[in-house]
């Protein structure tokens, strides 16, 4: 039950009647309070009358009687609500046979399609795209939580000039050296060493060139050297999804290449409607509302002067057979924020050519960077990006050493998996806990600290939850009176009430920070309780509602971790 929901569902018809027009009651938490009001300070100027009156007169009309043990006008005019034990305890309880916690299923569910991750063939994943991966895989588990349609797409980069470069490198090595190499992950290296002969060597620029021709012009050699590596890629970057604990699958991969069919139509159709000009030698759209630092009508690039496509051309397709085809109603691109201009400009373009509106929506969830404890972005000690497989090893490798030294008792397979656990949720726990817009420090002694707002921390809570409720021996039944004689219970009572509110939140604006905060108060809450309130020592009555508390706890720790994408463990 979502009690500032509840409360406003009461006081809206209350307020509407007062003021002659609908009102927003704007119910908070409060500090004077359980909840406050102060929509009746809003209304005073508009309605000419003085705020306390008005909050009185709408205390006079709203159904308060069995939610509420306390109503109140405070200071210059604030509602004060203060909610009944009886009433608090009930809406708890009910949470106890309730398998979702309070979270209703959507009851408009939609066809929504992640875009995440998006890896580059034959160059290895690094922690660019840590974020993008870590944030949209929390996307797909909480939105097919809620019983919505979800569609992953790992859009690769599988496509363009630099295959030809790539091929003839594999020609010159041979296949099964080829194959060697990158089935060893040394993705870069194969790379690096293709750029380094296109670069310095003419013969083998022109054999490029000459590859790219045949590739794009559908050459059946061409395209089986570049399947396998696309392929030998592929399997790369499953072993990183599966290191990193995300649901992406063979079947999410889709490349640019998947579009290349459909590039002249979506040009043709854009010029149908009109909306395309040349410009330059170029096939442009101009959305309207942007423009460059001169002034002038900003131009996006749909088909370039020597006829070849570029991402806004691919991007368009992709968004057109997605909304079209897949049935899409929500679109979700989990990019970087500096490719912000580039999806407002390719949403615009789409919204009028009729393939985003009422019927669809495209967001851009855009993330900023991981920063290295310099407050510059992380590097390795070479000055190269980090690849991503090293970072989630010394993750595990740390967390490892850390359950070690905390239980010197742990089996090795034990301490093997609980530093996985704790290691790659202290990853993703760090990058999801902080604004996704802004730009965050790795630092490895706080994201692995037992205490503080860390994954650990949380993961350690569970783990005591569990532990109290072997402790205890027997099951405690979901129709135990809740009992809430103490101010850490009603605290851990309303905290537990108030998960359903930030579930939604989050779904509506994919503001993981809001979840993994949440998250956070309530193992703090329970960290009180469990000190102030003896479970075990509790006789009859108290002792099966403090086991229920705990339980409950337990229950929603340990949803909310795995909608973050985040393990538990029963021991820690």
């Amino acid at each position: 039950m979502d009690l500032e929901r509840l409360l406003t569902d009461r006081l809206t018809p209350a307020f509407t009647a007062v003021a002659g027009e609908p009102v927003a009651p704007v119910v908070r938490r409060s500090s004077r309070a359980d909840f406050q009001s102060d929509a009746a300070l809003a209304l005073a100027r508009r309605l000419g009358r003085p705020p306390r009156e008005i909050a009185g007169a709408v205390l006079d009309r709203a159904v308060l009687d069995d939610v509420c043990a306390a109503v109140e006008v405070s200071g210059p005019g604030f509602v004060n609500l203060t909610i009944a034990d009886d009433a608090l305890a009930a809406m708890v309880a009910a949470l106890a046979g309730d398998d979702r916690l309070g979270v209703p299923v959507a009851a408009d569910p939609e066809t929504v399609v992640v875009d995440y991750s998006g890896p580059n063939v034959a160059k290895e994943m690094h922690v660019g795209h840590l974020r993008s991966t870590v944030i949209g895989d929390a996307a797909v588990r909480l939105l097919g939580w809620l019983g919505h349609r979800v569609v992953r797409v790992n859009h690769l980069g599988d496509w363009g000039t630099p295959f030809g470069m790539l091929i003839a490198h594999l020609v010159d090595l041979g296949e099964a050296g080829a194959a060697q190499e990158l089935s060893i992950g040394d993705l870069d290296g194969f790379y690096r060493a293709a750029r380094s002969k296109f670069d310095a060597d003419p013969e083998f620029r022109a054999r490029a060139r000459q590859q790219v021709v045949a590739l794009q012009g559908g050459d059946q050699e061409a395209r089986r050297l570049w399947r396998l590596l696309v392929a030998q890629s592929q399997r790369y970057f499953l072993t990183v999804y599966r290191l990193l604990d995300v649901t992406l699958t063979e079947d999410d991969f889709r490349g640019e290449s998947a579009y290349d069919d459909r590039l002249g139509t979506v040009v043709a159709d854009l010029d149908r409607l009109g909306l395309l000009t040349d410009s330059a030698g170029a096939t442009c759209a101009f959305p309207p509302g942007f423009t460059g630092r001169d002034g002038a009508p900003l131009p996006l690039i749909v088909r370039k002067g020597d006829g070849g496509y570029g991402y806004p051309a691919t991007d368009l397709a992709a968004l057109r057979l997605r909304t079209g085809e897949l049935g899409a109603t929500r679109l979700l691109y989990v990019v970087g924020l500096p490719q912000r201009q580039h999806f407002a400009m390719v949403f615009a373009v789409a919204g009028q050519a009729g393939w985003l509106g009422p019927q669809a929506r495209a967001e851009h969830l855009g993330f900023g960077s991981v920063l290295g404890p310099d407050g510059r972005m992380l590097r390795s000690r070479a000055g190269e990006s980090v690849k991503l497989v090293d970072l989630l090893t010394e993750a595990v490798t740390r967390a490892t050493a850390l359950a070690r030294t905390k239980n010197p008792e742990l089996d090795e397979a034990s301490a093997a998996e609980i530093g996985r656990v704790v290691g790659i949720g202290a990853i993703k726990y760090a990058d999801l806990s902080t604004d996704r817009t802004r730009d965050y420090v790795l630092d490895w002694e706080r994201m692995l600290a037992l205490d503080g707002n860390t994954a650990p921390y949380l993961q350690y809570a569970y783990a005591r939850t569990r532990a109290v409720s072997r402790r205890a021996g027997t099951q405690v039944g979901a129709d135990a009176r809740i009992v809430l004689g103490e101010p850490a219970e009603r605290a851990l009572a309303f905290e537990l009430l108030g998960f359903a509110a930030v579930v939604d939140e989050v779904a509506r604006t994919a503001e993981f920070h809001h979840l993994a905060g949440y998250l956070h108060r309530l193992a703090t809450r329970f960290s009180a309780f469990y000190e102030r309130c003896p479970v075990l020592r509790a006789d009859g009555e108290l002792r099966a509602s403090r086991l229920l508390l705990t339980e409950l706890t337990g229950r929603t720790l340990r949803q909310g971790l795995h909608l973050l994408g985040i393990r538990t463990v029963e021991r820690m």
